[in-house]
């Protein structure tokens, strides 16, 4: 299971892929790095849900899992696709708070020694 915290790009419509299959995909901007991302997350089925009265530019966090198949083509090229499936939408505070992402902390200072009171510690390092 993993998570991820961001800010609501895109949300799209829930397909019927077939009569037993339906999907609806969203895109979520992932700004926690110096180049944002856009991460697109598929839900199946009853998970579908999950986004109604979610909004475009709404922050959430999702909880998802990793999917990765194999698939033939027609002319014999195999290729592998991976699909991000998320399971769990949480709502996060607005974007002007904390938004559930914790604030970069600057360390705490380490404390310093006189050099002169360092040697005379008898620790070998």
């Amino acid at each position: 299971m993993f998570k991820l915290a961001g800010q609501v790009k895109v949300i799209n419509a829930t397909q019927q892929v077939s009569e037993k299959f339906s999907k609806r995909e969203f895109v979520l901007t992932d700004s926690s790095s110096m180049y944002p991302q856009d991460i697109s997350f598929q839900l199946t089925q009853d998970k579908c849900s999950l986004l109604d009265g979610v909004n475009v530019n709404d922050q959430i966090e999702v909880s998802f899992s990793i999917q990765g198949r194999e698939w033939t083509s027609p002319a014999g090229e195999v290729k592998y696709f991976n699909s991000l499936n998320a399971f769990r939408i949480e709502r996060q505070a607005a974007a002007g708070a904390s938004a559930g992402i914790p604030a970069m902390q600057a360390a705490p200072a380490i404390p310093t020694q006189n050099l002169e009171t360092a040697a005379d510690d008898d620790l070998p390092f």
